[in-house]
């Protein structure tokens, strides 16, 4: 079973900057309590091909992510698909930003879930919770770029 969660939020920020922001993958522990490093190969500017490999803690559980760049489209879209293996990975995701008046931006992030091996018992659970937090996930992203 593979599922999506989503959440939209609107920032008080040009969509150039919060753009910016959220195409530099290192800015993630900021909005997301569960990202305990992160680094990003090669350096210098995202763009498609750009890995970032993090350390997360999810339900106890200590794991290592491994993301990469599949889409860049400034200053609209990112794309990216988890190539590490886990029992529950987000095979693609994204942020879609579109320009709103007063130099706010409106901002949808997505994630499509899967469960490899056991972690199909357990994709269920993740999405449950993830929909459950993407609210307060969508206001963390809106707290941390307009804090940034």
């Amino acid at each position: 079973m593979a599922g999506q969660f989503e959440a939209t939020v609107e920032i008080d920020r040009p969509v150039e900057e919060v753009f910016e922001y959220l195409a530099d993958g290192r800015n993630d522990p900021e909005f997301s309590p569960r990202v305990q490093r992160i680094e990003k190969t090669p350096a210098g500017p995202t763009a498609v091909g750009t890995v970032f490999r993090s350390t997360v803690k999810d339900a106890g559980m200590t794991t290592r992510r491994e993301f990469r760049i599949t889409a860049l489209e400034p200053p609209r879209l990112i794309r990216w698909a988890e190539v590490s293996k886990n029992l529950v990975t987000a095979t693609e995701g994204g942020y879609d930003l579109e320009p709103l008046p007063g130099d706010r931006t409106r901002v949808r992030i997505h994630n499509l879930l899967e469960g490899h091996g056991i972690g199909k018992l357990l994709v269920g659970l993740a999405l449950a919770a993830a929909r459950r937090d993407a609210p307060a996930f969508g206001a963390r992203i809106k707290a941390a770029v307009e804090a940034s």
